[in-house]
Formats: C-alpha cells, sequence, structure tokens
C-alpha cells in the first residue's frame, strides 16, 4: 500500500457513525452527552473479547495506565509523576502471571452529573473502579486480588470480601480504618527486616522496615511463615553483602504479583503499533490494536503450552498475524465482475469510414412516421436515416441532440 493510500483511508477513519455522532454532540452540555461516544462501537467489542477468551489465574492486579496523546480533550491527564505525563488514563485489571488484559475502561474525569443527596456518601473512584472491574465475572471465584496504595482501603477490602474475594496491598496509613494504635508498633530506628502486625477482623495491618517502611493490608495472608529475601545489608564492617532478611507473607506475595499491569504494558510497548494524531479516537484505535495483539500473544503462548509446543516470539508472532490478516482480507474481497464482452453489448456504430456513407432509415422514426400517417390523412412521410446501427441488434437508429432513438429502442425492450 502507497503512503498516499494509508493516508486517505486513516484520514477517513471513523470507529462510528458519522450521523449518531452529530446527533450526540448536539447534547454537549447535557447529562445525555456521551464523551466517549465516537469509540463506543469498538471499545465495547474489544472490552467484551478481553472478558470472555482467557480464564485467568488465581492471581490478579488492578492499576492504572497511561495512554500517551496531547490532544484536546475533557478527560485528557496530566500527571506530573509519571514517566508519560500526558494522556488519557485507563483503569485496567490484568492477570498477575501473564499480562493478559481481563477488563478495563477509560477514566473520564470526575463525573459533576451525579447529584449526591444529603448525607449520602461516595465510595470514591479507588473503591468504585476496583469494583466495576471486577464485576464482569470474577467476584465470589477465588480469586486473589494486588493493588497498589492508590485503592487499597478497608473498605474496599471488606466489600470484597463479603463477595468471597482475596485482597492485598500496599496501605496509605492515612486511610479510614486504619489502625491508630502504637502499641507493639516498630522502634524508632527500626533494622531491615523488622516486622510487627495487627489484625483487626478479618484485616490484617502489617508494617515492615526494607529500605523505608512498608505498610500492607491483606485479607488472606499469614502475618508470618518464616519467608525471607535477599537484600544488601551493612556488616559491622561497615562492608555490604546480601544476606536473607524476613519478610511478611503479604509484602513477598505483592512483591512477585502486583507487577501484571506492568507486564501487559511492557508488551504493548515492545512493538506498539501506536503513530502520532491529534484526533483522540484514532489514539484509542491504536491502543485497542495493542490490545488486542498482546491479549492473542498470550493466547497463544497459553495454547502452546497445553500442547507442549514451543511459543513463537513476540516478533514472529506479529509477523504471522500480519500475513495470516492480508490473506484472509484478499479472501474476503469479492471477485470483480467480469467486464461485458463488446460483442454481446448494445453499442451505437457507424455503417461507412466517414460517418456520411450507407444511411438508413432509422426503425424507430419510421414506425412513428406511419402511426402519424394513420392518425394525419394528407400526412407525407419523412424518410429520416442514420448511419449509425446497433452493434448486437443490427438496427438503424438514430442518436442526434434532438432524437435518442437508441435510447428509446432498448427502453421500450424492442432489442432482440
Amino acid at each position: 500500500m502507497s503512503r498516499d493510500r494509508f493516508e486517505a483511508i486513516f484520514w477517513s477513519l471513523h470507529l462510528s457513525d458519522v450521523t449518531e455522532d452529530e446527533e450526540n454532540e448536539r447534547k454537549r452540555g447535557t447529562p445525555q452527552f456521551d464523551r466517549l461516544f465516537k469509540i463506543k462501537p469498538l471499545y465495547g467489542e474489544i472490552v467484551n473479547a478481553c472478558n470472555s477468551l482467557f480464564q485467568p489465574y488465581q492471581n490478579i492486579t488492578v492499576d492504572e495506565r497511561v495512554v500517551a496523546s496531547k490532544a484536546r480533550i475533557g478527560f485528557r491527564q496530566y500527571m506530573k509523576d509519571k514517566p508519560t505525563k500526558f494522556g488519557y488514563k485507563l483503569f485496567v485489571l490484568a492477570d498477575s502471571k501473564t499480562g493478559y488484559t481481563s477488563n478495563f475502561f477509560v477514566y473520564q474525569g470526575k463525573d459533576k452529573s451525579k447529584v449526591k443527596l444529603r448525607g449520602q456518601k461516595d465510595d470514591g473512584l479507588s473503591v468504585t473502579s476496583v469494583m466495576d472491574l471486577m464485576k464482569f465475572d470474577l467476584l465470589g471465584k477465588g480469586y486473589h486480588l494486588y493493588v497498589d496504595n492508590f485503592y487499597s482501603s478497608p473498605l474496599l477490602f471488606n466489600k470484597l470480601l463479603k463477595n468471597h474475594t482475596a485482597a492485598c496491598g500496599t496501605i496509605r496509613t492515612n486511610r479510614e480504618g486504619f489502625p491508630r494504635t502504637t502499641i507493639n508498633d516498630l522502634p524508632k530506628k527500626p533494622e531491615r527486616g523488622d516486622m510487627r502486625w495487627i489484625r483487626e477482623g478479618n484485616l490484617l495491618f502489617a508494617r515492615w522496615m526494607d529500605t523505608k517502611v512498608v505498610n500492607l493490608c491483606s485479607t488472606f495472608h499469614k502475618a508470618y511463615s518464616g519467608a525471607t529475601v535477599l537484600r544488601r545489608v551493612k556488616r559491622p564492617d561497615g562492608n555490604w553483602h546480601r544476606a536473607p532478611v524476613d519478610v511478611p507473607d503479604a509484602c513477598r506475595d505483592y512483591n512477585i504479583n502486583m507487577g501484571g499491569v506492568d507486564l501487559s504494558d511492557a508488551l504493548i510497548h515492545y512493538y506498539s503499533v501506536h503513530g502520532k494524531t491529534m484526533r483522540w479516537y484514532k489514539t484509542f484505535f491504536y491502543h485497542f490494536i495493542d490490545i488486542a495483539v498482546v491479549n492473542s500473544y498470550i493466547l497463544h503462548k497459553a495454547v502452546s503450552s497445553s500442547h507442549n509446543q514451543a511459543p513463537m516470539s513476540h516478533k514472529q508472532f506479529r509477523e504471522v498475524l500480519m500475513r495470516e490478516m492480508v490473506e484472509q482480507a484478499k479472501a474476503l474481497v469479492a471477485e470483480a465482475t467480469p467486464r461485458p464482452s463488446l460483442t454481446n453489448t448494445c453499442m451505437p456504430v457507424f455503417r461507412g469510414s466517414t460517418g456520411t456513407q450507407d444511411r438508413r432509415k432509422c426503425v424507430v422514426c419510421a414506425a412513428k412516421e406511419k402511426v402519424k400517417a394513420k392518425q394525419m390523412p394528407g400526412y407525407k412521410i419523412r424518410d429520416l436515416k442514420t448511419p449509425l446501427y446497433c452493434s448486437r441488434c443490427n438496427v438503424s437508429l438514430c442518436l442526434v441532440p434532438d432524437r435518442n432513438c437508441f435510447l428509446e429502442y432498448h427502453s421500450m425492450g424492442l432489442q432482440k
């Protein structure tokens, strides 16, 4: 495909019906206006495919993803602490082991259309985002969810526990419900590996000293079962060496399983199809392709493993996928209708070489003249001749500005 052809197609790319887009635009400023209407058809298809084509392993994770863009749209986010500072924020649920994107939604900013009643308490984005991502088919199935301190709270963990779903994550000490007691707390100058914990109902709160203090909350871990991790520790003589350090079970498992979304992001960015565009919906089009391809590659690895076969590399998989899609597209193109043979087509042709030789009576004009002679006694029949004839019907027919007998003859169905 040439560059100009690609740009022409991409310039005309739309993910929804243009007339419906215009109707949605007329609702701007009202609660009925849908910010994501331009991407809704493909957005919904991708989410449904992610939900249905893969059953995650036991450990899953929820985290944020940023899709880079500088397009001017109201729900674009600025995150100064992120490597990608400008872009669209997605909340993603991924499988911890494989990085498969099981569910996601686009964050549209604070919803100002919701009217909160007096005394009504909002659970907040950190709770609602997780519950929305888990709703499709994961609650009550025995999953272990890992989240970071943006999401972790006693409120969320208790809600998940009521739905028979365990959770673990780092937690901020200013969260409502976090224990305020100082009994059995870490000393003022803790050593690496020191830990303390407390239980409140079904919640375990653990505090562990690594390079800094780490606070965790879990609904399914033991406090400590003798687990260790290797860390650099300073000897009394001032030298550093790697040594085993005690670690709470929750912290060890958190470090192992929290990277599902990061793994998915890494796989996406290795061979991303993302291109520069100022049209926000085209940015999402690129990202949806990335999600679909990476998820397909993860499924390929899972199928290969189940058949005791070595999977292709990521690059090889994309090359094979590209070739198969091209072949499938060729097969879907309908065969071109064969051009009709000129020998079987009615065409006006000159009898002579000069256009004036061998003029003969036009059959349509002759028939009209006979009708006029019958209707008007004394009418003198005109001898109207033409140098043209139909190549298929072999009858002489006029084809002049004031008489198109050729068209009239064939439109009346008089041809042989």
